[in-house]
């Protein structure tokens, strides 16, 4: 029985398998940019002129950088038994959703989504193992 657990932020995911008592862990990065869109020739004078940001051109892209994200996440995880999905923000719940939305058979076997900070390599083995074990 393979058992997996995905830590995901926005930069990347850790990938933790646990089969027949062996652990494996696997890195991979996203390529998601960091937005920061500013107005370029704003005055600091009350009523000057102002740039205006179109907000929805920037998440849009990041929205379709998100679905490449998972797409890639997707052959390591599709022969699990059971996922679990962790991890800060709102990451580990867009995850699930694209899971629900374009690989319903893979959601099926998403057993939890938690929130947990960031960890060392050896911190996210032992959360996983403690997931699936926690009377060892």
């Amino acid at each position: 029985m393979k058992q997996v657990g995905i830590w995901i932020d926005k930069r990347e995911a850790k990938i933790v398998s646990i089969e027949n008592g062996n652990e494996h862990i696997e890195n991979v990065m996203s390529d998601i940019e960091d937005f920061n869109p500013q107005g370029g020739s704003g005055t600091k004078f009350k009523g000057g002129p102002q740039d205006v940001v179109q907000d929805s051109k920037y998440l849009e892209r990041e929205k379709h950088q998100f679905t490449a994200f998972f797409k890639a996440l997707v052959p390591s995880i599709e022969d699990a038994n059971a996922v679990v999905i962790f991890g800060p923000a709102q990451s580990g719940e867009k995850l699930h959703k694209e899971l629900k939305e374009k690989h319903l058979q893979l959601c099926s076997k998403v057993i939890s989504v938690e929130k947990a900070d960031n960890m060392t390599d050896n911190q996210l083995k032992a959360w996983v193992r403690d997931f699936y074990h926690p009377n060892k």
